[in-house]
């Protein structure tokens, strides 16, 4: 019988090492599978799933050189899959409820004036205002003192 790759034989362990175990074939062959080959699981100890003198069925992988890589995994049969009815999902989640609108952080310096609201355009005009001379004011008297936001040159900033 001729060996070749795809191919489903039955083999004798002859050996074991850490990193997988040697399988005895048809035509005094020798191939060998990888431990990540021995098991669909991660295995840590191989000696823990197959045993020197016990019978395995192995799949050929690949042939280089005369060695031959064998799987022992992928020799299991398939189970085929069975068809189920989707199921609807359960979901334990609460209906969604919008969140409610965001509040001020606080009464910080810039807010301070929000006790006494204007009621009319021409009110919050005025303050928008007030509110914007104060604030050129003091970046004049800033920029009169050598201080600015871009610097002056001399270091100071």
């Amino acid at each position: 019988m001729a060996i070749e790759v795809g191919i489903i034989l039955e083999g004798r362990v002859s050996g074991i090492t850490k990193f997988g175990a040697f399988v005895d074939l048809p035509d005094n062959k020798t191939g060998m599978v990888h431990i990540s080959e021995v098991a669909p699981t991660f295995i840590s100890e191989i000696s823990d799933y197959v045993k020197v003198g016990q019978t395995v069925k192995v799949k050929v992988l690949a042939i280089n050189d005369g060695k031959i890589s064998l799987s022992m995994k992928q020799a299991l049969p398939k189970e085929p899959h069975k068809k189920t009815q989707k199921q609807p999902r359960v979901s334990n989640r609460q209906p969604y409820k919008p969140a409610p609108p965001v509040t001020s952080p606080g009464d910080y310096e810039w807010q301070s004036s929000r006790k006494a609201s204007p009621s009319t355009f021409e009110d919050m005009m005025s303050r928008f205002k007030q509110t914007s001379e104060d604030k050129m004011s003091d970046l004049k008297r800033g920029e009169s003192r050598g201080y600015s936001r871009r610097g002056n040159g001399n270091g100071r900033r």
